[in-house]
């Protein structure tokens, strides 16, 4: 079984930007929980996933 914080992170992050879209700007309450799905799947993932994690905060950090 993969690591189930991570899937909820991405799932998370791909809220954001998919709310993003149709307004042009974050949703800070979905923003917010997004930031801690990451923060929670950084602390209990492989170094693999930290850099798959890094990419999704980049993708969230670009999001205006």
């Amino acid at each position: 079984m993969g690591n189930q914080l991570f899937g909820e992170a991405s799932k998370w992050v791909y809220r954001v930007t998919e709310a993003s879209k149709g307004t042009g700007s974050k949703d800070d309450s979905l923003a917010a929980k997004a930031q801690n799905a990451l923060s929670s799947a950084y602390a209990n993932s492989t170094t693999a996933e930290k850099r798959q994690l890094r990419e999704l905060q980049d993708q969230l950090d670009q999001i205006k």
